[in-house]
């Protein structure tokens, strides 16, 4: 059609510009008789014209196609799954601006080291600690928080979360202690200073002199940002000058390092350059050993790398010893009053600044929890030190997500993958030595101990956790990164699965924070701020409920199952196949995933985010949307008749999961051949009887969810047999508390 229109076109044109007679034409040569030199010029001028307006054209459109591949090239497309929500930035909001944001700068915020500090900002001037200790009669060097490392005891007894916090760290017979405070007076830059304090002690019934009779620290810093670090003095003195390092950074200005002891102490140190900071200890034993088999002295080499970014001094003492470390800030500043603020940051006047803080969380921590009116002294500690090391935990990342391509779950096959947008999360984690990065769900369950403690720092972690949303309404479960964090798992758990949910809850905290403010349980201030947090992430909890909400269900109304079960691999460690995305990862589910499971668990979690977001929606009185009426979820969800009929088997009086399941099912050892035709002796499972879809028939944790989501009625007899049930030690109860799964569980090997 379009070439027809084009010839009708021309057509036109002919037709309405007929051709000349032969009289018009001698008419038109007589005209011109006389005028033909500018006859003949003036078709050339239009010939100019048009040469020079094609070029200009196609000049123009040249630059545009270049531009438009240059953007393309600049700025590509992002998959929908890396595509950020389309909200303003909760932590955008003035709340978690000036002051706030300062006095959150410096912090212990690397917890997959015994000690570990930086800044939240993603390229930080880090600190550490390293020490040798002895196991087994062999020298090792501590750095990472590690199992193996078989220390009898570590972690922060007490930790405010922000200025201050004290740690026991006991390894074979050496005993360190090290305090950590800040300190933000006139002249600091940005964010203040902070100190250490590391006393390293030993117990002799169990330290065998011939391990030594002093002990090796090794502190260091580190710039991330490439920055060059100025070692005080070629021979470092403690007796002469108290200056370690110096350096220069675009958020603190000029910086100080000083270390202060009254004990006889010997320093060494060693420079190093380069791009990796995840293996420092590696740097740090290779330029020991070197120095062993050069000069046999197991100490550094009071030498440098050109430009180095990486300081690393060695502190050797005689048990006991003590020393003080100091950051001292914007010393290029008018009022910088550096050997007053060392001296404010080490010795007495650090002693008595760790004991006022000391006193403070004690306090804190009564007036908080109200410990005394409930427990004994000894379990007073013990919560002291749960709080601490919960607070101590907190840490600062910066990186990019891997999202994973495929739908189908394999952790054996390394899945094609695509990059998060880079993003920094500020958050508290749950085991240091295993799992030292941010996981949703566990987030929920620390914000419960953590908004008591403090609603500030609640609240900013929380909001880094919501800025995490993509535009579906999606949170990766599991948060790795930056190197440090990748550097703690196995390559193929890295890449997260857009299908797969994890347990809504931060719901949880936020209900509390939500019933808090409408007992008028906060100031003012606090009033105001969780008003506005709310206001502004509305919209995300929102679609985190809908994404969550739809995704999740399943084959009938009011039913949900887990995503990312995998049904297509016979080799496991366990009977039936893992469900990491519920976070309960090897808890007996169905033994054959399927699209027909019902999980008990996920229906009341929904139930809870409705809840919730149905309380929020009244508190900021929100309009209620027909498509998204928080309310009647709410009313569907605790309808006890449809629960019982999805999930109650009335023989027991109990609640499970449903699915496609058997109980005939083994592990039994066989040898199979891997790609190279190598024999490997593995787990297999067997199944020795067809599966049908029946209620899962085991006791544990998920069958008690009706019952802590209140959703059975008062008078039923169903509530007395779920009260029966975990209250009976042959099944459930135990002196430490709720087993997760019921003593008559077993796994059945061959």
């Amino acid at each position: 059609m379009i070439g027809t229109e084009r010839t009708t076109a021309r057509s036109r044109l002919r037709s309405s510009s007929p051709e000349p007679d032969a009289d018009s034409l001698h008419e038109s040569s007589d005209r011109g008789t006389g005028r033909s030199k500018h006859r003949n010029s003036i078709p050339s001028f239009k010939n100019v014209k048009i040469k020079v307006l094609l070029a200009i054209t196609f000049l123009f459109i040249t630059l545009f196609l270049i531009r438009h591949i240059v953007n393309s090239v600049a700025e590509p497309r992002l998959p929908r799954v890396a595509t950020p929500f389309p909200a303003p930035k909760i932590m955008d909001l003035p709340q978690f601006q000036g002051e706030h944001k300062e006095s959150l700068y410096w912090g212990t915020y690397r917890p997959h080291l015994y000690l570990g500090i930086r800044a939240r900002t993603p390229q930080s001037l880090m600190a550490g600690l390293m020490w040798i200790g002895v196991k087994d009669g062999s020298n090792h060097l501590r750095h990472v928080c590690r199992h193996e490392d078989e220390l009898s005891a570590y972690g922060w007894i007490k930790h405010n979360g922000r200025d201050y916090g004290h740690q026991v760290l006991v390894d074979h017979g050496l005993i360190l202690t090290t305090e950590f405070l800040k300190s933000n007076g006139d002249g600091s830059g940005y964010g203040g200073d902070w100190a250490v304090r590391i006393d390293v002690q030993i117990d002799k019934s169990k330290w065998n002199e011939e391990f030594g009779k002093g002990g090796q620290l090794f502190f260091y810093l580190a710039d991330e940002g490439g920055n060059v670090l100025d070692v005080g003095r070629e021979k470092l003195n403690i007796r002469e000058s108290s200056l370690l390092a110096s350096g220069s950074r675009t958020d603190i200005g000029d910086w100080q390092l000083h270390l202060k002891s009254t004990d006889d102490l010997k320093l060494h140190y060693s420079g190093f350059h380069t791009p990796h900071f995840h293996n420092l200890s590696d740097l740090v034993e290779e330029k020991l050993a070197s120095q062993t088999r050069n000069h046999a002295q197991m100490q550094l080499s009071d030498s440098s790398d050109d430009s180095p970014n990486v300081l690393v001094f060695q502190i050797v003492g005689g048990f006991p010893f003590t020393t003080d470390i100091a950051l001292i800030s914007g010393t290029d500043s008018d009022n910088s009053s550096v050997e007053d603020r060392v001296n404010s940051l080490t010795g007495a006047s650090l002693s008595n600044e760790l004991k006022y803080k000391e006193q403070a969380f004690d306090e804190k921590i009564e007036k908080t929890f109200n410990l005394a009116e409930k427990v004994d002294s000894e379990s007073i500690s013990v919560g002291k030190a749960a709080v601490g090391n919960l607070l101590g935990g907190i840490g600062y990342f910066y990186g990019q997500s891997k999202i994973a391509q495929s739908r189908t779950l394999n952790h054996r096959e390394h899945d094609a993958y695509i990059s998060y947008w880079p993003a920094e999360l500020y958050t508290a984690v749950p085991c240091r030595p295993i799992f030292p990065r941010g996981f949703l769900w566990d987030e929920g369950f620390h914000q419960l101990v953590i908004w008591r403690w403090d609603i500030h720092i609640s609240l900013d972690i929380i909001g880094h956790w919501l800025d995490l949303m993509n535009i579906d309404g999606w949170i990766p479960r599991e948060q790795i990164l930056g190197a440090e964090a990748l550097s703690k798992i196995p390559e193929e758990y890295v890449p997260q699965h857009p299908t797969n949910a994890n347990p809504p809850t931060l719901f949880l905290a936020l209900s509390g924070i939500v019933n808090s403010l409408k007992n008028n349980e906060f100031n003012a201030m606090e009033r105001s701020e969780i008003s506005l947090f709310l206001e502004c992430a509305f919209s995300r909890l929102e679609a985190w409920f809908q994404w969550l909400n739809k995704t999740q269900s399943g084959e009938q109304m009011s039913s949900y199952y887990w995503r990312g079960r995998d049904n297509g691999t016979t080799v496991e460690l366990n009977l039936n196949p893992q469900t990491l995305s519920s976070g309960l990862d090897d808890y007996p589910r169905a033994s054959h995933p399927s699209s027909d499971e019902r999980h008990l668990d996920l229906r009341c979690w929904v139930l809870l985010a409705a809840q919730c977001m149905h309380s929020i929606e009244g508190l900021l009185n929100k309009g209620t949307e027909p498509e998204k009426n928080y309310g009647s979820t709410v009313k569907l969800l605790s309808d006890q008749e449809s629960l019982n009929k999805m999930h109650f088997d009335d023989a027991y009086g109990a609640y499970f999961d449903f699915g496609n399941h058997t109980e005939k099912v083994r592990l039994e050892w066989k040898e199979l051949k891997a790609e190279n035709n190598h024999v490997t002796r593995q787990l297999v499972r067997e199944v020795l009887e067809s599966p049908v879809l029946r209620l899962v028939p085991h006791i544990g944790y998920v069958n008690f969810f009706p019952f802590m989501g209140k959703i059975i009625p008062s008078g039923s007899w169903i509530l007395e047999k779920q009260l029966e049930l975990i209250s009976n030690r042959s099944l459930l109860w135990s002196d430490y508390g709720l087993r997760s799964l019921a003593t008559t569980r077993s796994q059945r090997t061959l």
